[in-house]
């Protein structure tokens, strides 16, 4: 028995052994090379919600745009954009005499009537083929019929009665003839202020292409320049650019201006100009109409209605009728088709110191009774001039 127990002692011992022996040689063997350490990753901040402000770092104080450097050195500089600047308000020179001033422009288009008269005048002998040169030359510049006949008629029986024609006094003839037709005598300022001590108000009306936005603009001009404080109403609400255009014109002389949506009711617009400018204590309230064809029966309508509607709001004391000078006799149909749906108190005249004929300012006045008030001489913002006869029949002798 104690044989069987040592045996198994020994067994035990010896397997023992001989696995000591076995882990000893495995731990002998090189190892793998351990694999790389994963790096330590940190994670992004969390985007801050809209409205949230952005962590900053405790250690580091909150710095603003301006205080970080760039790697050069120099700091971020922030400018503030310019604030918008109101534009400068320009003050117009006097209209006194500005139409001698501008006499020259005139002179250049209009020298031919002058110069073809005294011409003809100065023949030796006024013979019948002579007057009816005389009549033809005063028809070519668009005098009219019935003004040409008079003005021959007046001329004959005065070079007749005087005798002699040196070349002053035929100029000094001629030039008297001339005022007289064009009608010295005749009311020729733009009202402004009324009996009832409110506003002038003054509806601007003409065709499409005679410049009437940009004169209604050009006479806010001549109002300002008289010491005159104006309303504008942007009451051409059919054409896109209008409205912005006579604003620019306002602005540059500090005008006030009202305007309503495009496509809008013109009526309106003109009621709430005529009802600013009571408000406002202004001198005068321009209304610039849409540039109403005179084919078209219903814009004529809506013109004689706007007429209407100012008129509910104040009586209305000027209606200026803008005619392109250069259209000579078509603008006289003009001018009998508006003539029948407002009453035409006085006639601006544009473009005249291009190929216009400068009998027009009497054909016009002939066919509606009423005086030119303004003549265009030019695209510059003062080139609009009240009219002044001596000054106009100057331009046109040359003087």
């Amino acid at each position: 028995m104690d044989i069987v127990i040592l045996a198994v002692v020994i067994a035990v011992v010896v397997l023992g052994a001989i696995g000591g022996l076995i882990v000893g040689s495995r731990r002998k063997k090189p190892l793998p090379p351990p694999p790389p350490a994963a790096p330590d990753i940190t994670a992004p901040p969390a985007e801050p919600h809209v409205g949230d402000e952005a962590e900053t770092p405790r250690e580091e104080p909150r710095r603003t745009i301006e205080e970080v450097d760039l790697p050069d050195g120099s700091a971020v500089v922030i400018e503030e954009p310019p604030a918008a600047e109101a534009p400068a308000i320009e003050i117009p020179a006097p209209t006194e005499g500005r139409l001698i001033r501008l006499r020259a422009r005139l002179s250049r288009s209009q020298n031919a009537l002058g110069k073809g008269l005294l011409s003809l005048l100065s023949r030796e002998h006024l013979d019948e083929d002579t007057w009816e040169e005389i009549e033809d030359t005063l028809l070519t510049a668009d005098v009219g019929v019935q003004p040409t006949q008079e003005l021959v008629e007046r001329l004959r029986e005065r070079v007749k009665v005087l005798g002699t024609r040196t070349p002053e006094e035929l100029r000094g003839l001629l030039r008297e003839e001339l005022i007289t037709l064009v009608g010295p005598d005749m009311h020729r300022t733009v009202h402004t202020g009324n009996e009832t001590g409110g506003p002038g108000v003054v509806m601007v009306v003409g065709v499409n292409g005679t410049g009437k936005t940009t004169t209604t603009g050009k006479l806010a001009r001549v109002l300002v320049a008289d010491g005159n404080t104006v309303v504008l109403g942007a009451a051409d609400t059919f054409r896109a650019a209008a409205a912005d255009q006579l604003q620019t014109w306002g602005e540059r002389v500090g005008a006030h201006i009202v305007r309503g949506p495009e496509g809008g009711d013109p009526a309106s617009v003109a009621f709430d100009a005529v009802k600013e400018g009571k408000e406002m204590s202004a001198d005068a309230v321009l209304i610039d109409t849409a540039g109403r064809l005179h084919t078209k029966t219903g814009l004529m309508d809506e013109l004689g209605k706007v007429k209407r509607v100012v008129e509910k709001q104040a009586p209305l004391d000027e209606v200026l009728l803008v005619l392109d000078a250069t259209t000579g006799q078509n603008g006289l149909i003009q001018a009998r088709v508006f003539a029948e749906v407002v009453d035409i108190t006085g006639i601006v005249l544009t473009k005249l110191d291009g190929t216009a004929k400068g009998g027009i300012v009497v054909a016009v006045q002939r066919e509606l009774g009423v005086p030119v008030k303004l003549i265009g001489l030019g695209e510059g913002a003062d080139d609009l001039a009240p009219f002044e006869p001596a000054a106009f029949v100057d331009a046109l002798l040359g003087e």
